[in-house]
């Protein structure tokens, strides 16, 4: 196909030779399959803030760090600078959330560069070489979605662990690759440590993978892996090798929130000192 004028930048710099198709247009982006440095990759275009649909940015962006005074500023009071700033640290943190997943295991595309607000990636395949299908549109057998469902309560724990929430998991952004489930559209990432909404964002995340799986293996919908997992990663003791059981008990004992805000807030430190 001929390359889009969006390309330009890319094509002068030598990162991209072709482009060979568009695989979709969603509400955050435009992602499109090209060559580059002789091997098929994955684009994904971000659309500017007037052309996106994208809604409730703000709860997702509490606790994320900015450059200096000026830009914090700047994006409290949506000016022209702090739109085009807010632009740029919305793609740099699925930028920075997908080096550190990679870091700690989890299963996201392979980053090669982002230049010019788009973001140059790692195709993901499925067992024939062909463009992986999302979740949402592959028929399975009850012992598929069981397998399937554990491999992402996994990977969802493996997240949490290296202190992040995906905040807008669905069926919609895991492909099934050639090695397995693959987690893609991080943009609104958030810091569990640091977002007073991590908590119910997690227990999203981990509802809509349930509800989904639940369709063809409808025993998963009596688990409560949600709230289960944050109740362990709350008092310190998740791991990756947390065996979970998917089964959560509300504690009689009156709440100790100076105790859980304390573990809170000395998470909160542990991640900035690591990260």
């Amino acid at each position: 196909m001929k390359i889009p004028q969006k390309f330009e930048l890319l094509v002068h710099n030598g990162l991209v030779d072709e482009v060979v198709c568009q695989l979709m247009s969603g509400k955050e982006a435009e992602v499109y399959v090209v060559r580059s440095m002789g091997e098929l990759r994955c684009a994904k275009v971000y659309k500017d803030a007037d052309h996106r649909s994208f809604s409730r940015q703000t709860q997702y962006q509490e606790g994320r760090k900015v450059k200096n005074s000026r830009q914090a500023r700047a994006l409290e009071k949506h000016t022209k600078y702090g739109r085009k700033e807010q632009e740029g640290a919305w793609q740099n943190a699925e930028v920075n959330a997908l080096h550190q997943l990679a870091a700690a295991g989890v299963r996201v595309p392979q980053v090669f560069s982002c230049v010019g607000g788009i973001l140059l990636m790692e195709l993901v395949v499925d067992e024939n070489g062909n463009n992986a299908p999302r979740l949402n549109d592959v028929k399975l057998t009850g012992a598929q979605a069981r397998e399937y469902h554990r491999v992402l309560i996994a990977q969802i724990v493996l997240m949490l662990c290296a202190g992040l929430v995906h905040g807008d998991l669905s069926e919609y952004n895991v492909l099934l690759g050639s090695d397995g489930p693959v987690i893609i559209d991080l943009p609104q990432a958030i810091d569990a440590a640091g977002n007073n909404n991590a908590a119910s964002m997690l227990q999203r995340d981990v509802a809509n993978m349930t509800a989904y799986f639940g369709r063809f293996a409808p025993e998963l919908l009596a688990t409560d892996y949600g709230r289960e997992i944050w109740k362990l990663y709350a008092s310190g003791e998740l791991t990756p090798e947390t065996i979970l059981t998917g089964r959560f008990e509300q504690s009689s004992k009156p709440a100790d929130v100076r105790g859980v805000m304390g573990d809170v807030d000395a998470a909160r430190r542990w991640h900035e000192r690591n990260f």
